[in-house]
């Protein structure tokens, strides 16, 4: 007993660090060491130090709407409108440290949620302050960051709630995160887990490796723009890198959610399939969708894959479906898998042997993620395809021909 409290005790000084003791009356509390020091980084979208070790993001919680792309059957020429919880990414816009930010955000759910990318051994501060709800004002939901499948060094910054702080409507927490492994990740809400994921709380994380700095000899002598892993061979080089992840909507569920009425988790049926938040044929429309509701941006992200002839892709595919399992297939374009769930497939004893293997479909489920690398250098320019091979799943709900689909371009 003696030895616990002892522990409870030093520890006491890291816990209030961590948490942080919000000034009365203060609702956007943003903790960043280099606040005056960093500045925005346009490409990862964070408040990064001058040294690049220390980044900074702020993300807001809040609802918004989104169309779905059948675009012929139901609110033409729209889509259909869903309701969604979301994160949207504030970092750097004007007043992103103060109250003010909350209006900015009103409405201003993203889905899929920004993408978040960082270097390997980066300080990062990551605040989630908690907007609460526009169009549900009676929810009082608390939500969380969780960073799916990292090894978090201390339980507080877990974002599962029996075990971390989670902010309630009108709060903020900074969580602290020492990038050590490179890999595809991903992170979600972990409050109500399976209504808010469902909702929307979902999007990609990926850590970059210090390889990226300091690039082994590459045979022939080629130069790469990064990779995906320390591989010390270059063989997870990569010339252009895109994340795909998996998602899928039950309107069903979103609509009741929207209408004040029973949730209906025993018969939840996804009937929209998305990548990267989409379905076809928005996966490849390269515009910022706004929605029909508010007129505001709701979906940034697209899933057009491009390359020239002779370049390799790096695919970083992740799942958050709350349901089912999915199969991606590229029939025209060899898919080489160099890793799974951020391990790369590599024996883990000297001498070392790369145990990558060649396919042309990846299954994943929810809470998964595989590296891919696509060589183009014998590909024929022209198009190719990326979609599920669970064919009743290549429709946006009842309009055929769309859902977890997109297009790979190979230019000559």
């Amino acid at each position: 007993m003696r030895k616990n409290l002892t522990s409870f005790i030093f520890l006491l000084p890291l816990l209030f660090l961590a948490v942080g003791v919000i000034p009365s009356g203060a609702g956007v509390y943003v903790q960043c060491p280099i606040l005056d020091t960093g500045s925005l980084d346009p490409v990862t979208n964070t408040w990064i130090s001058p040294d690049g070790q220390t980044v900074c993001i702020h993300l807001v919680a809040t609802d918004g709407m989104i169309n779905m792309a059948d675009k012929t059957m139901t609110d033409p020429p729209n889509g259909r409108l869903q309701y969604i919880f979301g994160f949207t990414n504030v970092t750097g816009l004007p007043g992103w440290t103060t109250e003010a930010i909350l209006d900015t955000a009103m409405l201003g759910a993203e889905f899929s949620a920004p993408t978040i990318s960082i270097k390997e051994g980066q300080n990062v501060y990551l605040t989630l302050t908690n907007r609460s709800f526009v169009i549900r004002p009676d929810l009082f939901d608390s939500h969380s960051v969780h960073f799916h499948g990292f090894p978090n060094a201390a339980s507080i910054f877990d974002g599962e709630p029996m075990a971390s702080t989670t902010p309630n409507p009108g709060s903020s927490f900074t969580y602290y995160y020492k990038a050590p492994v490179p890999g595809t990740y991903m992170y979600h809400c972990h409050v109500e887990a399976s209504e808010h994921m469902q909702m929307g709380m979902l999007g990609s994380l990926y850590v970059r490796p210090l390889q990226d700095d300091a690039p082994p000899a590459c045979p022939g002598g080629r130069v790469f723009a990064g990779f995906a892993y320390n591989d010390g061979d270059c063989s997870t080089g990569y010339d252009v890198v895109y994340p795909v992840q998996i998602t899928a909507f039950d309107p069903d569920f979103h609509d009741a959610d929207q209408n004040i009425q029973p949730l209906p988790f025993a018969n939840m049926t996804d009937s929209y399939t998305l990548l990267n938040g989409r379905g076809y044929p928005d996966t490849i429309n390269p515009a910022v969708l706004n929605n029909s509701f508010s007129g505001g941006p709701s979906q940034k992200i697209n899933s057009i894959i491009t390359a020239t002839q002779g370049q390799r892709i790096l695919l970083r595919i992740s799942s958050l479906s709350t349901i089912d399992f999915y199969t991606l297939m590229s029939p025209g374009i060899p898919m080489k898998v160099v890793a799974k769930d951020t391990r790369l497939l590599r024996t883990s004893f000297p001498p070392f042997t790369n145990l990558y293997y060649d396919t042309n479909s990846v299954t994943l489920g929810g809470g998964m993620s595989v590296d891919v690398i696509m060589d183009t250098a014998t590909i024929t320019p022209g198009r190719y395809f990326l979609y599920t091979s669970n064919v009743t799943h290549l429709n946006n709900d009842q309009e055929d021909f769309g859902g977890m689909m997109t297009e790979i371009t190979i230019l000559p």
